[in-house]
């Protein structure tokens, strides 16, 4: 039986990286994934259009006693709990996890709730705050986080800045940097792999 991958681009900034720094991920965790028929699904966090939290219901009512009001909500309901696990591509503003981020994870709680995920950050120097902000945050929700979790430091991030605003570019340098790291992409999914195969209960998740 084939289980889904959501890969999902968290950043909502008009001008970003983070789509195509999904993109350069997305073929290394086809490599460890694929054969083991997990398929990976691209997911832009931008498309949904979610407002700062506005339902009357906390999330974790959801879907046993209470249910979402508003579209936007639905359909981000909707989108993560068809996936069986996650690939969340975060980048790192002002040492920590992006509003935006933030807000899309507390959306929701039970349909995330006890499944693996991996993080993938960047940023000037790799997104390593964001990263471990993330972990912490999934883990104390109840999902089952990945040990490895890359972290993608631009080769020169004052030179690339004004690349990375008005066109979204990764410079050659930084793609040659990124691709040493390509053992860190690849455990990742082998973790990532190993968590998708147990069963899914929420036995398995840490404890809050």
């Amino acid at each position: 039986m084939s289980k889904s991958v959501a890969l999902i681009t968290m950043s909502l900034r008009p001008s970003r990286i983070g789509g195509n720094v999904a993109t350069f991920v997305k073929p290394y965790l086809e490599k460890e994934l694929g054969p083991s028929n997990i398929k990976i699904a691209p997911v832009d966090l931008r498309d949904f259009n979610l407002p700062i939290f506005n339902e009357n219901v906390a999330p974790a009512m959801v879907p046993a006693m209470a249910q979402f009001q508003h579209e936007h909500s639905k359909a981000w309901s909707a989108e993560i709990a068809k996936h069986d696990g996650y690939v969340l591509v975060i980048p790192e503003y002002n040492y920590g996890v992006a509003g935006g981020t933030k807000n899309a994870i507390d959306y929701l709680l039970n349909e995330w709730k006890g499944k693996p995920l991996t993080i993938v950050s960047y940023g000037a120097q790799g997104g390593s705050k964001a990263n471990q902000q993330a972990k912490e945050i999934l883990s104390g929700m109840g999902l089952r986080v990945t040990e490895t979790r890359p972290q993608l430091a631009f080769a020169d991030a004052r030179a690339e800045m004004g690349g990375i605003l008005s066109e979204g570019k990764i410079s050659p340098e930084s793609r040659t940097k990124w691709e040493g790291q390509s053992s860190d992409i690849i455990k990742a999914a082998e973790e990532l792999k190993g968590l998708l195969l147990q069963p899914n209960q929420e036995a398995n998740a840490p404890a809050h």
